[in-house]
């Protein structure tokens, strides 16, 4: 795999994951903020949220060198 293809991979990634975290985010919006389902929610959008983090900055270092 070249460096393109991966950066086009991570692309690819990042868009699944922000489109997971809008997903969560909407089925915790009716929720009350103290039930139970709203804190396993939290837990897997803040999970998201980090490997949104991960990637993008992977991302961006790779596109740098390109």
């Amino acid at each position: 795999m070249n460096l393109q293809t991966l950066i086009e991979y991570m692309k690819l990634h990042l868009i699944s994951l922000e489109q997971d975290q809008a997903e969560i985010s909407s089925r915790m919006e009716p929720l009350d903020p103290n039930s139970k389902d709203f804190n396993y929610l939290d837990i897997e959008y803040n999970w998201i949220t980090g490997q949104i983090t991960g990637v993008s900055h992977i991302l961006k270092v790779a596109e740098e060198r390109e």
